[in-house]
């Protein structure tokens, strides 16, 4: 039998609840053996505020682990010897500080100076895609580039097998990008980071190789696998020719692309759950089957990711996935399976030459950060997820279980759905504040008011920001006071929406898709003029922390689209904020978009300071991955309409507003189109 290749690191994302959840799960996944860790932070986390924070309200744990300080990550990491584990932290904004917490604690574990150069694992830390798909970003782009430039900076001498960044393409995709924009706006991250490095004089020019060689990637792969797997082969020359031409790197190891993957969630349906796990398998090929440009790293979502937060054998049936497919098949006895093909090395060509052609374009613009403020790449990724609903809708792009082959025997799988997926414990919140409390009260705060001076100190000079950061962590500071302290002196940043620059796009006029939205236009423009207002006025919010802001920016362009006048304001929104725009603003219906399960806190909130403010009788309605008892709770409380992933029809879903805003009008039911 021929001698295999090394398989690649099987991981699974997770983290929840809290810390010491999150360590009793990822000892049990070690155990059934998974090769390395995959850390989820909850929200709070992500975006730099402390469990208390109004902003947290809902958001505890929910999508991750809560660490608040140093003695959260202890927890997080107890038993699990960090010189052994190759840990990967999906964390951005606040990057340096969950590493300088992982560093500390790998201290504590006994590890000297010597050991943390030892430290392997990776800190996501791109912070151009929050911008554009994610929204856990919190400083400007200058500051947030400067903290990402002192991390690599830091990594290259102090933990020089740390990769301190994943430049993320996995949620381009998600917000829309096409696999020639997927490419191009990784790649133009990447070359502003590394510009940024080179040009700040910290890393002497003959360590750039070093620099370049800890660049890691982390990509999405979607179910058109040859596709997928043509993209990874062009993402693997264009990093090639583009590290060798612009930064003089000679070596090929350190030239070599280097990924980690995460499969497609935005793929996976609410409907026929059952289908997502052909689809996972479909879309780990895509980054398995080419030796030359195979995943160093993959994980997997679980089927149920659609309905709701993953159980631990959820969890599991995905590492067996991984497992299954590198220990019995042949895979890894082979060399590249696509070596001389003529089709595939054509589609390859066709991704260089778009990629490279859009990477010229972003160049003239000024580069990838003035290409987000400007607001080009997010109104770009708008109009492209936009399109593609489209052709959903249209039923031109086919989804099995959704827009076509709908008809189904009941599912053994979801018989259950109370108990198909895991729920976070409502009580989970008040411990982990009353714990950070009790921390706070615990720890020597002269040294920590102290760190935290220093830490501003730093932030308004031009030193690097790790050191000061490894001292706040060992003084005891928590996460929001480190990410106020530079708030302070970097200020905040609010995103572009994108959702002004849009076009129009719509299912083709012989699908109906035209003739349907023609319809919502002129019963909206109907209903306004009963109303005797110009027109309907649609306000849509995103509450709390929640940034996959995807869904929200489609509903408000198709509104705009059927005539309504959209009151969208971003992400990251108090219930009070909402409350009071929607009152300022006079708006006929209020639209509340939730991805992260904190709905069954945020939406009632809502609801009562709109009775409180005399407008109780404006309809609200909620999307969301919402299971369906909290569903009926949030109609039960008084929400008009409840909408899920199943729902993809979003000129629906408009005709439904609608509706809604008829009913609450006391006007005359109209006829919703087929």
């Amino acid at each position: 039998m021929p001698a295999k290749d090394r398989p690649w690191l099987m991981r699974t994302y997770a983290g929840h609840s809290t810390a010491e959840a999150s360590n009793e799960l990822y000892r049990r996944n070690l155990a059934k053996g998974q090769t390395g860790l995959s850390v989820a932070f909850d929200l709070p986390t992500q975006t730099g505020y402390d469990p208390d924070h109004v902003l947290a309200r809902g958001e505890v744990g929910r999508v991750g682990v809560p660490v608040s300080h140093l003695g959260d990550m202890r927890r997080l990491f107890a038993g699990i010897p960090l010189d052994r584990t190759n840990t990967s932290m999906t964390i951005n904004a606040t990057a340096m500080w969950l590493l300088a917490l992982y560093q500390v604690v790998a201290e504590e574990q006994g590890l000297d100076e010597a050991g943390v150069a030892k430290l392997a694992g990776t800190t996501q830390n791109d912070i151009v895609k929050e911008y554009l798909s994610r929204g856990t970003y919190v400083f400007p782009p200058g500051p947030s580039l400067r903290l990402t430039t002192d991390t690599i900076a830091y990594t290259v001498g102090k933990m020089p097998k740390w990769n301190p960044i994943n430049i993320c393409s996995y949620h381009l995709q998600e917000a829309g990008a096409t696999p020639v924009q997927e490419i191009a706006y990784a790649m133009a991250t990447a070359t502003a980071v590394l510009d940024a490095v080179r040009d700040s004089g910290q890393v002497p020019a003959e360590k750039m190789g070093d620099v370049v060689g800890r660049v890691s990637f982390f990509v999405n792969a979607g179910v058109r696998f040859v596709e997928e797997m043509c993209k990874m082969r062009a993402f693997t020359r264009i990093w090639d020719t583009l590290t060798r031409e612009r930064y003089g790197i000679e070596d090929p190891r350190q030239r070599r692309f280097r990924y980690g993957v995460q499969v497609n969630s935005l793929g996976l349906t609410e409907a026929q759950p059952e289908n997502n796990v052909q689809r996972i398998v479909l879309e780990m090929l895509a980054v398995t089957l080419s030796k030359d440009a195979r995943a160093r790293a993959v994980q997997l979502p679980a089927w149920n990711e659609a309905l709701g937060l993953p159980r631990p054998w959820d969890q599991q049936w995905s590492l067996r996935i991984q497992q299954v497919l590198a220990h019995e098949s042949d895979l890894l006895e082979y060399p590249d399976l696509f070596d001389g093909s003529r089709v595939v090395e054509a589609r390859v060509a066709g991704l260089v030459e778009g990629a490279t052609a859009e990477m010229a374009h972003i160049e003239e613009l000024g580069g990838a950060v003035a290409a987000v403020e400007s607001g080009y790449l997010k109104a770009r990724l708008v109009a492209s997820h936009a399109e593609r609903r489209a052709r959903i809708e249209s039923g031109e792009e086919k989804i099995v279980g959704v827009n076509c082959h709908t008809e189904t025997e009941p599912s053994p799988l979801t018989a259950d759905l109370d108990t198909a997926v895991m729920t976070v414990d409502a009580d989970v919140e008040a411990r982990v504040v009353g714990a950070m409390h009790e921390w706070r009260l615990s720890r020597d705060e002269p040294r920590a008011q102290r760190a935290l001076t220093a830490l501003k100190a730093a932030a308004a000079g031009t030193a690097n920001l790790m050191p000061p950061s490894l001292e706040c962590a060992r003084a005891g500071v928590t996460t929001g006071e480190w990410a106020w302290a530079l708030r302070d002196v970097f200020g905040e940043f609010r995103a572009p929406t994108g959702v002004g620059g849009a076009p129009v796009a719509v299912p083709a006029a012989d699908t109906g898709g035209e003739a349907a939205l023609t319809a919502v236009r002129a019963r909206a423009a109907r209903t306004a003029a009963e109303l005797d207002t110009g027109r309907l006025r649609l306000l849509v919010g995103k509450p709390g922390l929640d940034g996959h802001s995807n869904g929200a920016e489609q509903i408000a362009v198709r509104a705009r689209d059927a005539g309504f006048e959209v009151v969208y304001q971003g992400i990251r929104l108090t219930p009070d904020q909402i409350a009071a725009a929607a009152v300022a603003e006079d708006v006929h219906c209020v639209g509340l978009s939730i991805l992260s399960g904190s709905h069954a806190r945020l939406v009632p909130d809502v609801l009562d300071l709109l009775r409180r403010a005399g407008a109780g009788d404006v309809p609200v309605i909620v999307g969301g991955i919402i299971p369906a008892a909290d569903a009926d709770a949030l109609r039960a409380a008084g929400v008009a309409a409840v909408f899920t992933p199943k729902d993809f029809g979003i000129t629906r879903i408009i005709g439904r507003i609608v509706d809604e805003i008829r009913l609450a009008n006391k006007l005359d039911p109209q006829e919703v189109p087929a």
